[in-house]
């Protein structure tokens, strides 16, 4: 079945205005020409679409039911149009990339302030997302790049390692285990710990490293997300195990990460991109800062924070 746009252009207007003769004013036709494509879009849907009387202009159910779709049409074909008319200076005024939430809390907002200075007239949106969301928002355009955990890499996109960063135990700053310098994963084999979903990548990398010895540690909550586990910390109810970034970003007033031992925890962070597909001017330049801010927000190894 073809689509009669002018048909639904001439009913959306009419049903918008109420009337035939404003209608019929905003698209520049003659009431006669209207009703035209009002009869034969109706007669194209063996349906009647509108009730017209000497006073006024109503919708049948039909016609209710209709005129959203039909808004919804024309504004995604508005949307469509206006990319196809101006790709490159689209392109060029806006930057898109995804990010993992403890990047773009901690060291992110620094890079989008470089960035600003250097380009004011650029917009940039940021997917805080997951590591397998930032991955999918990639493959399909949605974002030029990610900034996320270097895993296994799709033959489709290309991974690039930029820093370490080392998980870390976070603690209520009032335990006696906060006033060590560091700790082994055998000395906290009775303290409850706060678990974050194996939905994530930073849960994967965790019970990776340490295989079979994780299933002596007292795992007592689970949570979806790093800033969820460290409120739960926070209130007393045992402690985590999460990437600096996560603490460095908290309040850490009553909260001090210790750094873990035998064995020692990192991720790797880095970019990933579309193979073969070259990213924007804007989209490069905006990169080089995001780089920088990653290999400054990591404090010297084996400090611990929090004090």
């Amino acid at each position: 079945m073809r689509v009669d746009v002018l048909g639904l252009q001439a009913f959306v207007s009419i049903a918008e205005r109420g009337s035939f003769r404003a209608a019929a004013s905003h698209l520049n036709l003659s009431q006669t020409a209207l009703s035209h494509r009002i009869r034969k879009l109706e007669e194209s849907l063996a349906t009647q679409l509108l009730l017209r009387t000497t006073r006024q202009v109503t919708l049948t159910p039909a016609g209710a039911a209709l005129l959203p779709k039909a808004r919804r049409l024309f504004e995604e074909l508005g949307v469509a149009l206006r990319e196809v008319r101006s790709p490159a200076k689209e392109r060029e005024e806006r930057v898109v990339v995804g990010c993992l939430p403890t990047i773009a809390t901690r060291c992110l907002p620094q890079a989008v302030a470089a960035f600003a200075r250097a380009r004011p007239g650029v917009q940039v949106k940021i997917y805080d997302n997951s590591a397998a969301e930032i991955a999918e928002r990639v493959q399909a355009g949605d974002a030029e790049f990610g900034i996320t955990i270097v895993a296994a890499n799709r033959v489709d996109l290309e991974l690039k390692a930029v820093a370490k960063e080392p998980f870390v135990l976070v603690c209520h700053r009032d335990l006696l285990m906060a006033r060590s310098r560091s700790l082994t994963w055998a000395q906290i084999q009775d303290v409850p710990l706060v678990r974050v979903s194996a939905e994530t990548g930073n849960r994967v990398l965790i019970d990776d490293a340490l295989g079979s010895r994780r299933e002596a540690l007292s795992w007592r909550y689970e949570v979806q997300r790093v800033t969820t586990a460290i409120s739960m910390v926070r209130e007393g109810l045992g402690a985590a195990i999460v990437p600096q970034l996560g603490f460095d970003a908290a309040d850490g007033r009553d909260i001090v990460a210790i750094p873990l031992r035998m064995p020692s925890v990192t991720r790797t962070l880095g970019i990933v991109t579309r193979k073969g597909v070259p990213l924007t001017p804007a989209a490069r330049q905006f990169l080089k800062h995001v780089t920088s801010a990653l290999k400054a927000s990591f404090p010297a190894a084996g400090r611990r924070t929090g004090e």
